[in-house]
């Protein structure tokens, strides 16, 4: 949910403040960051720095920021963005300052300037974060695309000036994939030629936020003679506070969806929202039959024009399936995985763009644990010092030794339900006699050390009455990588270090905390 945060003399500052929607929970609730260890460590920030306007970096700040009440510094789309959650909310907006590309400020010991980087959203930033001592590079989402559609491509030599840098902050994302990110010149060109063989009414779903997207679908929807019609609340509110700001001025006029009946087939496209399969979506009511205005026949079809995002396979195949009954035709990362263009840098860009600013020291964020390893691994093939592979929660000290991890801090979910934050429950204060309220859950793990961690032997041993349930076998995958990585030297040291983590991971992918009872098992290896 990036939200991070810098301190120095006792002056801090956050940087983003994201939100994610679980949608393995009923009702897909919103999840916002967790506050109480800020509170308990006395830490408040004295501003909010915003890098870009995507959801998981801006979409808490209208439920988190009163908490702090400081200013709050910008882009001008992210700010047009967060003017709007915070109107809806009945929040004064006098808090939110934009901030130009390029621009530098000040918020006590921090200089900070904004830097723009390509990304699949216009403005996106990387922040050079100066104080008297280290200058860090804190580059937010970024690719190097050189045919961005929107905005000019990064400037290397803006970055070249900055090298070198004590640390870089930096998106592992992509770090796993070789090669280049592809450019959103090319999707356009895919869109375009994928349109020209599409007979029926065309609906292209992506993310409203990625405003290069949009506008390729429109260009080739004029090319070929198709009006366009948005649909979906996100996608009209994105694509009106854009225009406001100057962008997507040749974007073909747009068609109210009620009107589209009265258009031939081949004269219709439709920019939906719903890729990740979101049941209350637009493309979800088109698949289920449910909008009020427009009806899906055989014959037409489905453009996803966006990468499923991890853990939403599920929703998608479902939503698939529904089209498919249709007789509807689908265009996929599967069968056509030219129709999108993922927003962060692979292997090569990360080369190139290390080579750029030259960092001595790399903290990898942003996606998992095997993403962030692969980063740290391309980083010192690199010379450049990546010791830590950072967790929610982790107090992480740099100075003139380097990285250092002072103190961990479980980060339980706190969601947004009934217009209110909820921390999920946890489990704290039972006793043998109690009777939880949402179940129990009993745990035996045999298991055997090896030369580095400590191996699962034999079947995944789960007894739960929980009143939700988990998947299993993710959660052995999850055991097993955890597993691998412990440094314990006996059993009861083992169940001290997995306990922790392991009550996190379940307050994750679970939608009520049961009890949980844990033992382990000495095993003999097979």
């Amino acid at each position: 949910m990036n939200l991070s945060l810098y301190g120095q003399d006792d002056h801090w500052i956050a940087v983003d403040c994201g939100m994610m929607i679980r949608q393995d929970l009923p009702g897909s609730p919103l999840q916002v960051p967790n506050l109480s260890t800020l509170e308990s460590l006395r830490i408040t920030p004295r501003a909010l720095i915003i890098t870009h306007g995507h959801e998981d970096h801006i979409g808490a700040a209208a439920w988190l920021w009163p908490h702090w009440g400081c200013p709050i510094h910008a882009p001008p789309l992210a700010a047009g963005l967060l003017r709007a959650k915070f109107l809806e909310r009945g929040l004064v907006t006098d808090d939110i300052h934009v901030i130009e590309p390029g621009e530098a400020m000040e918020s006590g010991p921090f200089s900070l300037r904004f830097l723009s980087l390509t990304h699949s959203i216009p403005e996106s930033c990387a922040l050079l974060i100066t104080t008297s001592q280290y200058r860090v590079l804190h580059t937010g989402d970024w690719k190097l695309d050189p045919e961005p559609l929107i905005g000019p491509p990064t400037d290397e030599t803006t970055f070249r000036a900055l090298a070198p840098v004590d640390l870089l902050v930096g998106d592992s994302t992509n770090a796993p994939v070789p090669g280049h990110s592809r450019s959103e010149g090319e999707v356009a060109r895919a869109l375009e030629r994928t349109l020209a063989d599409c007979p029926g009414r065309v609906i292209v779903t992506c993310f409203a936020s990625n405003l290069a997207r949009v506008l390729a679908a429109a260009r080739a929807a004029a090319r070929y003679g198709r009006r366009v019609s948005l649909m979906g609340r996100s996608m009209e509110r994105m694509v009106g506070i854009a225009r406001g700001l100057g962008y997507l001025e040749d974007l073909p006029p747009l068609v109210p969806v009620r009107d589209l009946g009265y258009l031939p087939p081949e004269e219709v496209l439709v920019i939906a929202t719903g890729s990740q399969g979101e049941p209350r979506a637009a493309l979800s009511r088109l698949a289920h039959g449910n909008h009020p205005h427009f009806e899906l026949m055989a014959g037409d079809s489905v453009i996803f024009s966006a990468k499923a995002i991890p853990g939403n396979e599920r929703l998608i195949e479902r939503l698939q399936r529904s089209l498919e009954r249709l007789g509807v035709t689908l265009y996929d990362e599967h069968n056509h995985p030219e129709l999108h263009a993922s927003g962060h840098p692979a292997q090569e860009e990360l080369r190139t763009f290390y080579d750029w600013v030259k960092p001595r020291h790399l903290l990898p964020v942003h996606g998992e644990y095997r993403h962030q390893r692969a980063h740290c691994e391309l980083a010192e093939s690199r010379g450049i010092h990546a010791p830590l592979i950072p967790t929610d929660g982790d107090l992480i000290r740099f100075d003139q030794g380097g990285l250092t991890c002072e103190s961990r801090h479980p980060q339980p979910p706190c969601i947004i339900e009934q217009d209110a934050v909820t921390p999920l429950p946890a489990l704290a204060g039972k006793t043998e006699h109690s009777h939880p309220r949402h179940g129990s859950l009993f745990l035996a793990l045999p298991v055997t050390p090896l030369d580095q961690g400590w191996a699962r032997i034999g079947r995944l041993l789960l007894d739960s009455s929980a009143s939700t349930t988990l998947d299993e076998d993710a959660f052995a995958d999850w055991l097993d990588e955890r597993l691998a990585r412990m440094t314990a030297e006996s059993l009861m040291e083992l169940r001290n270090q997995l306990h922790p983590p392991l009550i996190q991971y379940l307050t994750h992918h679970l939608r009520h905390m049961p009890e949980v009872h844990l033992q382990l098992l000495a095993a003999e290896p097979p």
